[in-house]
């Protein structure tokens, strides 16, 4: 499960990040392998901008599940820094972190600005993912304290090119957004699997496929649950800022471009939303179709309770 720490109209924006530990405890509960939480820097809709601080609190609140990042954004940190960090939670949470990086700038050119990103800087993200493998694993040109002897897994939260990043250095991929959708998803897995280097940390390319996944008890309530996060998207791509989730019928009483429509149409039409059997179905179509061993579960609805909900349903899904 990935959690976004999203901000909820009408709450104070700490709340999002209490909401965040509830949501970890119950997903420790369900049976859960991992919860994840996010990077995003300046966001008005997003509480979460520290994932090693956050994880600190999880750590604590919760005793076997999995946590890490989904991700850390590489190109914002100096890969010794993020390594000492995760080695720090790894040596309090034995054996249950994760560390799930990606490439993605930041949101707005202000917030770029502020975070010291050059428009015409070089991609060193495969370079960068080296470097903080070797001082994850101690064999970097200096040692990251503390040293522990375990391996902290990395992932590469992976677009067409990240996957090919991810098969060189021999890394599992995270899958998700828009490549899901695209017609050379069926390519690049391919490419990903035939160029895959097997390596101390993965012997065999894997694949986890993120994914908006809504459990209701129809189709159309679970359809429903997926517009906050939908306008919210649509909202970001008209006006350059990504607003806090609202409630359903405050969304359905606003006023709406037909641009607007049809980018929430969009992004109901491809989520993962219905009743139990629709997203068993769909969930083993996916899986069929790419081979994935594990999916990353990114849901978010102004609901909390029919989250709550369909967290549970999903799990046991996934448990059946």
């Amino acid at each position: 499960m990935l959690d976004r720490s999203r901000i909820r109209a009408g709450e104070p924006e700490a709340a999002a990040l209490t909401h965040t530990v509830e949501r970890a405890v119950a997903a420790e509960k369900s049976g859960y392998r991992r919860f994840w939480v996010a990077e995003h820097h300046a966001v008005p809709g997003i509480a979460s901008g520290s994932p090693p601080v956050l994880l600190g609190v999880l750590g604590a609140r919760t005793s076997t599940i999995r946590i890490g990042s989904g991700g850390v954004m590489l190109p914002h940190h100096q890969p010794l820094v993020v390594a000492e960090q995760f080695l720090m939670l790894d040596a309090l949470f034995p054996g249950r972190i994760d560390v799930g990086l990606g490439r993605s700038p930041a949101f707005t050119a202000p917030v770029r600005r502020a975070m010291r990103q050059q428009e015409d800087a070089p991609d060193r993200f495969a370079d960068e993912l080296a470097e903080l493998r070797a001082y994850l694993d101690g064999t970097g040109p200096v040692t990251a304290h503390p040293v522990s002897g375990r391996t902290v897994p990395m992932f590469v939260l992976a677009t067409g090119r990240g996957l090919a990043v991810a098969a060189r250095l021999g890394l599992p991929a995270v899958l998700g957004g828009p490549l899901l959708d695209s017609p050379e998803l069926a390519a690049a897995l391919a490419d990903y699997r035939r160029d895959f280097r097997p390596s101390p940390r993965a012997q065999h390319p894997a694949v986890t496929l993120a994914l908006d996944i809504t459990v209701a008890e129809t189709d159309e309530q679970a359809r429903a649950l997926v517009l906050p996060e939908a306008w919210a998207m649509a909202r970001s791509r008209a006006t350059g800022e990504f607003p806090p989730l609202e409630p359903v019928a405050v969304i359905e009483d606003r006023l709406w471009t037909e641009q607007t429509r049809r980018r929430v149409e969009a992004t109901v039409r491809h989520a993962v939303a219905g009743t139990t059997h629709t997203v068993r179905r769909r969930i083993e179509e996916l899986t069929d179709r790419t081979g994935a061993g594990e999916l990353l579960v990114t849901t978010s609805t102004y609901d909390r309770e029919a989250l709550a909900a369909s967290d549970t349903a999903l799990a046991r899904i996934i448990a059946g």
